[in-house]
């Protein structure tokens, strides 16, 4: 099973990065909308988690930038009726923090903003992964309509990238999204503009 690729950002194709390897392979990785390798640029190197789904007709790639969110996802789809696609859709509701901080509170309601996920299949994931996530404490990050909330884990200089996004024009969760995207901590806040603007273009 592909656990991990390591390569070069060739380009984004709709729902998924397409990464070529130092063998001279190309793979094209499924990643959620809210991922922050969105953040990278073509030509760049990037690193990424790998879940590798194996079909009659084909195999696909899920990829994620760390493991906290490829062992999020694996658990999602451990629950009956909630396949890889799915659980990608769930994924882009926000960080595995947040997915994990509404399952632990049994919030049904934000799962359901994913696209394809019922009523029925929020409660099943929640009956079925609410005591096995834990959260970290994060104060007040939640989901909010399928967004990052401005309650975003980190200091105040991602605070004040926030601000400076706005004055530039974009709007408030679009600040937030991009912000919230970049996994790094204790950067300046140049550094934060610098990979939210990434995000944004």
């Amino acid at each position: 099973m592909i656990r991990f690729i390591k390569g070069e950002y060739l380009y984004y194709e709709l729902g998924a990065i397409v990464i070529l390897t130092d063998a001279g392979i190309a793979f094209k990785v499924n990643i959620s909308d809210t991922s922050s390798l969105l953040t990278e640029r073509e030509g760049e190197e990037v690193s990424v988690y790998t879940y590798l789904q194996v079909k009659e007709d084909g195999m696909s790639l899920y990829g994620f930038e760390n493991t906290d969110g490829l062992m999020l996802f694996e658990q999602l789809i451990s629950v009956n009726g909630v396949g890889p696609k799915a659980g990608l859709a769930i994924m882009s509701l926000g960080t595995p923090n947040q997915i994990k901080g509404a399952i632990a509170a049994k919030d049904s309601g934000s799962l359901t903003k994913a696209p394809g996920i019922g009523k029925k299949t929020a409660e099943r994931v929640i009956l079925e992964l609410s005591d096995k996530v834990s959260a970290l404490p994060f104060g007040e990050e939640v989901l909010d309509g399928g967004k990052v909330a401005m309650t975003i884990p980190g200091s105040e200089e991602r605070a004040e990238a926030i601000l400076a996004l706005t004055t530039l024009g974009y709007t408030k969760k679009e600040s937030e999204s991009a912000v919230g995207a970049v996994p790094d901590e204790n950067l300046t806040v140049e550094e934060y503009l610098k990979k939210a603007l990434k995000f944004l273009m």
